[in-house]
């Protein structure tokens, strides 16, 4: 399936830039998974093997320094994971207090914000007010659209960062932790890992399909209502 290729070819090359970059890369990623989608599970469970020694050849290195393999270079990472996703909070945060709700309608789609996104996060914000931040940031897709509304509904900068950086750390910790566990079976892991690119594949012929359909059944609506007229 050309769609469960192009996935796959995202993943490799995601971990690709991690095994070659390390700690900038997940670092980095983590900081563009703030605002926009960038796989940061699959980003933290990588950053989790290589710490363990999962990958020959490959080491944790911090300026120019290999750090022991092992709990030390766990914890490199997470902190890595932890700190790049904190800061680019506050880049988004930023952005939306700045921007304010203009911004969305303008240039939402720049940031995967569209109309009927920003009203669900708007709604999410409503009924968890202080939660909303929280199980935002430890919920998979939601966690990547907080930041930007958070700062348009100016939720107070000091309780949101604080959140941001719990959230973020449990986040982190956890597949970063699965990581670890996986060890040297990364590559078991990996091939398995497939099946779930192939899932989602699937699951995004069916949002198209369902996109199609749609379309199809709102056009032969209005032409129905013109021929009536």
């Amino acid at each position: 399936m050309l769609i469960a290729s192009i996935t796959s070819s995202i993943t490799d090359a995601l971990t690709s830039f991690i095994g070659d970059q390390g700690v900038y890369a997940v670092f980095a990623l983590m900081l563009i998974d703030a605002v926009l989608p960038a796989a940061s599970e699959l980003v933290m469970v990588y950053a989790g093997a290589l710490a363990a020694g999962a990958f020959a050849g490959q080491q944790v290195v911090v300026f120019g320094r290999e750090v022991p393999t092992g709990w030390q270079s766990f914890l490199v990472m997470v902190a890595a994971g932890t700190i790049g996703y904190t800061l680019g909070s506050l880049a988004g945060w930023a952005i939306g207090d700045y921007g304010g709700r203009p911004l969305v309608e303008r240039h939402g789609k720049w940031f995967h914000l569209s109309p009927e996104r920003f009203v669900r996060a708007e709604r999410w914000f409503d009924r968890w007010g202080d939660k909303a931040v929280f199980l935002g940031r430890i919920t998979p897709i939601v966690r990547s659209f907080v930041s930007i509304p958070a700062g348009v509904f100016r939720h107070p900068l000091g309780r949101y960062m604080l959140l941001t950086f719990v959230g973020s750390t449990l986040w982190c910790l956890a597949f970063a932790g699965i990581g670890w566990a996986v060890g040297e079976s990364w590559e078991d892991f990996h091939h398995a890992f497939r099946y779930v690119e192939y899932a989602v594949a699937g699951l995004i012929l069916v949002g198209l399909g369902y996109v199609v359909f749609r379309w199809r059944s709102s056009t032969l609506k209005r032409r129905a209502s013109d021929s009536s007229l």
